[in-house]
């Protein structure tokens, strides 16, 4: 019966390892790239559009979130961006191919500004393009 156990529990870490490794080889690098990209763009802008518009914060350094769902918050975040929706309309886009969930949970208790939301999004984007990159020249 230990062998038994030893064998589940050993099964039951390595689908939590295959389960954790897909996530990076199923996001696209370049939707990342565009992501940051764009940011990027906003960002040498003389002012991001909208940017005292104040949006919920999005912990990206939350580690008991997946990606996927911080990147579907993220979306939702922007989308929230009503009065300009047409800047944000490319990068809503690129993180919902990413994600690709239908909804997921978003708390408004701490709103930060916009301008300073972006980055945050930027440095979370470029640091998963990296990881994947890792993974893939591994």
């Amino acid at each position: 019966m230990c062998r038994t156990l030893k064998a589940a529990l050993a099964l039951l870490c390595l689908a939590e390892l295959v389960a954790s490794r897909s996530l990076l080889t199923t996001l696209s690098p370049l939707k990342l790239s565009d992501i940051t990209h764009s940011i990027q763009q906003f960002s040498r802008g003389a002012q991001v559009p909208c940017n005292d518009t104040r949006v919920a914060q999005v912990v990206f350094t939350d580690r008991k979130l997946s990606e996927y769902e911080l990147l579907c918050q993220a979306a939702r975040v922007l989308a929230k961006v009503t009065h300009c929706k047409k800047d944000y309309e490319p990068l809503i886009t690129n993180l919902q191919s990413l994600h690709r969930k239908e909804s997921c949970s978003l708390s408004t208790d701490n709103e930060i500004y916009l301008r300073n939301f972006l980055p945050a999004l930027g440095n979370f984007t470029q640091a998963l393009y990296r990881r994947i990159s890792a993974t893939a020249a591994n």
